[in-house]
């Protein structure tokens, strides 16, 4: 018998709020089933259980926050037979199979076994059925995570609200309307944060943030360094490759920067892993962090997995639905487990350099710029060239200049042959 416990999503996370349940009790999952849906202080996660068997018994209610490492609930091996029913006295026993310790509770509670429906193998009745028979919750109100989320930093009441989704089910947007049109009190227009202030979610997105970054310039040694790629032949071949694809599976620069680093990562192994325990302990393979911006505040790194074996076009819609997700709040458990390597890339906000601050217990971070035009010299002679300014942050307690100079080195020569990538 094993336990679902409140996972680790983050080196910065110390507890969870279960959102939603996925699953019942008796149902049949396997390892990688997605079967909840936890709040962080950054983001609302979809998690994955790590075994296979039965759900026996749900141990945590919807809105439950509870520290890294709470039993959630209780999965149990598949049974290789009919599962067994306790004995009890007469036909009752037989209609409404329980455990003693079922029956109990039932008598404690005045809970009619025979009325009640079991949700468990072969219409077990479990201790969650009981106690939703003795105490029965009210309707649930159809809404996504990000909806109950914003309902509650935005003091509106979901059943209130008119949902526009499917089926009925409350979204964000119509959160947002009702909030904006009622007001947290009803009547009156909600009013708008003070100046120079983040709501409520975007407050606690950034009071997680802090924590984190201050724990990671007070504890790691940071240096900087930095380089310019010329990016001619890169974006070269990449209009020629685009020609012969259609519009939606069209490459973009910011993909074959993310090839290049997750290589070089590959190739500069010093650099791509964590310090752990007072020593750096190097990954047996890449997962590529990637700092995407959420729209109502707030910063998350979700990871690509392998992103140095993905072939450009997988690597390219891999990202797009991995930052697609992270901005509506639907990413996986397994997506937020400690990336070996982040990339912040601001180009796209118009910024040139970039130097970032590194994810603990990571010992890097790559810095991208936009991509903007240059004069370079090229066999003596002036041109102007597309170019990138590329930053690494690095540990110093698990690398040195020379190491980090090696990986910008790497990268460069990387982007020279995009052919490769």
């Amino acid at each position: 018998m094993g336990e679902f416990t409140m996972p680790s999503l983050g080196a910065d996370m110390d507890e969870g709020t279960l959102v939603e349940w996925l699953v019942a009790e008796g149902a049949e999952v396997a390892r990688g089933d997605v079967v909840a849906v936890v709040e962080t202080a950054k983001s609302t996660i979809e998690v994955e259980c790590f075994e296979s068997g039965t759900v026996t018994e749900l141990l945590a209610e919807p809105g439950t926050t509870v520290p890294v490492g709470t039993p959630l609930a209780v999965i149990s091996p598949a049974a290789s037979g009919p599962p067994a029913v306790a004995p009890g006295p007469g036909p009752a026993a037989a209609a409404a199979p329980a455990t003693p310790l079922v029956r109990h509770q039932a008598a404690e509670e005045g809970v009619d076994l025979q009325a009640v429906h079991g949700s468990g193998r072969g219409g077990r009745i479990t201790r969650a059925d009981v106690s939703r028979a003795a105490h029965p919750a009210p309707a649930r109100i159809a809404a996504s995570p990000l909806a109950r989320r914003l309902a509650v930093s935005l003091g509106v009441d979901l059943a209130a609200v008119r949902g526009t989704g499917s089926r009925g089910a409350v979204k964000a947007d119509d959160v947002r309307a009702a909030a904006g049109s009622t007001g947290a009190a009803g009547g009156e227009s909600a009013p708008a944060a003070p100046a120079g202030r983040a709501a409520p979610t975007g407050d606690r997105d950034r009071l997680a943030i802090a924590r984190l970054m201050a724990r990671a310039k007070r504890e790691i040694p940071h240096y900087y360094l930095s380089t310019v790629i010329d990016l001619s032949a890169a974006l070269e071949w990449m209009r020629t490759e685009n020609s012969r694809r259609t519009v939606a599976d069209r490459l973009v620069p910011a993909a074959l920067l993310l090839k290049a680093v997750a290589l070089a990562a590959r190739e500069v192994p010093e650099l791509n892993g964590h310090w752990i325990g007072g020593r750096f302990v190097p990954a047996t393979g890449v997962r590529l962090g990637t700092a995407v911006s959420l729209r109502g505040g707030g910063l998350v790194a979700p990871s690509l997995a392998d992103a140095d074996r993905l072939p450009l076009p997988d690597l390219m819609a891999a990202l797009r639905d991995l930052v697609a997700r992270a901005r509506h709040g639907r990413l996986r458990a397994s997506e937020t487990a400690d990336p070996t390597l982040t990339v912040t890339n601001l180009g796209d906000q118009g910024v040139e350099t970039v130097f970032g601050v590194i994810y603990p217990p990571q010992v890097a971070m790559v810095g991208l710029g936009r991509v903007t035009d240059r004069p370079v010299a090229v066999d003596g002679m002036l041109a102007v060239h597309p170019t990138v300014t590329a930053t690494l942050s690095a540990d110093h307690r698990a690398s040195d200049g020379a190491t980090g100079s090696r990986f910008l080195t790497t990268l460069d020569r990387l982007l020279q042959h995009p052919e490769d990538l």
